[in-house]
């Protein structure tokens, strides 16, 4: 069964976050293996994010990653989340702060900037997904950035980087020098 799962969604990652509905297509899923995927994909999530929140998280890159990507990669919509950060650069909030379509979700600055300052945050680092596959900027999304990053400076927030997940990459404005 785990042969025929990996052939039709690709690979583990995608069965593991795989609608329940579509699980259940198959013969001997069960609605008790379907929730014992739920439960290791959230366990997944749980301990990505107690790593990423114990301490400063610009050292701790490849934690950052693994997080989003458990996060976001799989999501069938664009989701945009915004992590939160403090002095030290600890987590302070993680926030989904939209939801779109298949290859578009609103963004909107201000509601950022307006969470950032309630949070007391110092700085920003954002990510979204790319249910494409193709972790490749818009041109939407790089103007927004520019937007939110000028922004966010004149509050005296830094915005650290922008990551864009993809299934099987991750984009960093960042180490692309597009930040």
């Amino acid at each position: 069964i785990a042969r025929k799962l990996i052939t039709h969604f690709g690979d583990i990652s995608a069965v593991m976050s795989a609608p329940p509905d579509e699980l259940m297509k198959f013969d001997n899923i069960t609605q008790r293996v379907v929730y014992e995927f739920l439960t290791i994909q959230a366990a997944a999530l749980r301990l990505g994010q107690s790593k990423i929140l114990k301490g400063d998280l610009l050292a701790s890159w490849d934690d950052l990653v693994i997080y989003c990507r458990t996060k976001m990669a799989e999501n069938k919509v664009e989701e945009f989340h915004v992590l939160f950060l403090d002095k030290q650069n600890r987590v302070i909030a993680d926030e989904v702060m939209g939801r779109g379509t298949v290859d578009h979700t609103p963004v909107y600055s201000r509601e950022v900037l307006k969470r950032a300052l309630a949070l007391n945050a110092t700085a920003l680092i954002i990510a979204h997904n790319h249910p494409s596959g193709d972790p490749s900027p818009s041109k939407a999304d790089i103007e927004m950035t520019y937007k939110l990053r000028d922004l966010a400076k004149s509050f005296n927030i830094a915005l650290h980087d922008h990551l864009i997940i993809a299934r099987g990459e991750v984009l960093s404005f960042k180490s692309q020098g597009l930040l």
